[in-house]
């Protein structure tokens, strides 16, 4: 069963029909991360090889992306901490590390999953707006993004690990 992808593991618990996907989807990344960085090279973080970003840019935004898209979600608009996060996603940062940037996305992943274990299914369709442009979605695209652009960015991290 542990070699099963999370799609194929069954529903989770307190999460609606609808909403399944982005929670497998969240849990795969963060599954697979682990895996990934193991014995991932602590003095490797922050390399560019070949100017692609760093995989601490990734673990970053991995965290900061899911942060923004599910307060929207929500129906709320960022805060300056947020604000803040967004601008030094790719800032190096030495004193944290690779289980720093590991924990904040497992953090990250539990507030997901304890928002859509709360979310109606009768509000996905509901607009919601992104940004200072005020773009409408709604909350089932903001979530379904939410999971989509995770697995983008950690296939992204997967090929910076690789060429590291």
């Amino acid at each position: 069963m542990n070699d099963l992808e999370y799609w194929l593991t069954g529903p989770i618990e307190g999460i609606t029909d609808l909403l399944q996907p982005v929670a497998h989807a969240l849990l795969q990344v963060q599954k697979e991360l682990h895996e990934v960085l193991a014995d991932f090279d602590q003095e490797k973080l922050w390399k560019r090889p070949n100017n692609v970003a760093s995989v601490g840019f990734h673990l970053n935004h991995l965290v900061g992306v899911l942060d923004r898209l599910f307060t929207y979600a929500d129906g709320g608009n960022l805060s300056d901490a947020q604000m803040a996060f967004l601008k030094n996603e790719a800032v190096e940062n030495h004193e944290i590390g690779v289980g720093d940037l590991l924990q904040a996305f497992d953090l990250q992943v539990e507030k997901a999953l304890s928002q859509l274990k709360k979310t109606n299914p009768e509000i996905l369709a509901e607009v919601r707006y992104v940004g200072r442009k005020m773009i409408p979605s709604t909350v089932v695209g903001l979530l379904f993004h939410a999971a989509e652009h995770t697995t983008r960015h950690f296939g992204q991290l997967m090929v910076t690990v690789k060429l590291l």
